[in-house]
C-alpha cells in the first residue's frame, strides 16, 4: 500500500514540474541557437558593436567586444572590462551621446626649406543612460583576442490573428 501511495504522489510532482523543465530546456536552446549563429556571422566577417537581431517572435540587441589576451593578464578583470565595454556600447545605442570633434594642424619650418606636419585630433564624448539585464551570451577565443557577446531582449513581436 505504501509503495503505491508514493508512486501515485511523484507521478503528480512529475506532472506538475514537467512544463517548467521542458520550458526550462527550450530557452536553453533557443540561446545556444542565437549563440551559434552570432559566432559565425562573426568568423565570416569580424564586428565589433552593437547589432539589432530580429528572431521570429524576439528582438535581441547585442554587443560585440574583441579584447586582445596580452593586454589582460586576469581573466576576471578581462571579464569586467568587457561587461563595462558592452554595458557602454548599448547606453550609447539607446541614448544618443553628444559628441565633439577639435582637429589641430601644427606645422614647422625648417632651415632648408621643408616644413612637418603634424595632425592632432581629439574627439570627446559624452553618453548617460544605463542597460537594463545585459547578459554574457558567449565568449570565444578569435586568434590573440577573445570575443565576447552580450545581448538583451528588446521586445516580443505581437502575433497576428487570422479572424
Amino acid at each position: 500500500m505504501k509503495t503505491n501511495s508514493l508512486v501515485y504522489i511523484f507521478t503528480v510532482a512529475a506532472l506538475i514540474l514537467m512544463p517548467g523543465l521542458i520550458g526550462a530546456q527550450s530557452f536553453n536552446a533557443d540561446k545556444n541557437t542565437m549563440s551559434n549563429y552570432i559566432v559565425r556571422m562573426y568568423k565570416s566577417a569580424p564586428f565589433d558593436g552593437v547589432r539589432l537581431i530580429d528572431d521570429y517572435e524576439k528582438k535581441y540587441l547585442i554587443s560585440v567586444i574583441a579584447l586582445s589576451k596580452s593586454k589582460f593578464p586576469d581573466q576576471s578583470v578581462m571579464n569586467r572590462v568587457a561587461s563595462t565595454k558592452a554595458m557602454s556600447q548599448a547606453a550609447r545605442f539607446f541614448n544618443a551621446p553628444r559628441i565633439t570633434s577639435e582637429l589641430i594642424i601644427r606645422t614647422t619650418e625648417k632651415t632648408y626649406g621643408t616644413s612637418d606636419t603634424e595632425l592632432l585630433e581629439t574627439i570627446t564624448e559624452d553618453s548617460t543612460g544605463y542597460v537594463k539585464a545585459l547578459e554574457l551570451l558567449t565568449n570565444f577565443p578569435d586568434g590573440e583576442q577573445v570575443v565576447y557577446v552580450y545581448c538583451t531582449e528588446l521586445d516580443q513581436k505581437r502575433k497576428k490573428h487570422k479572424k
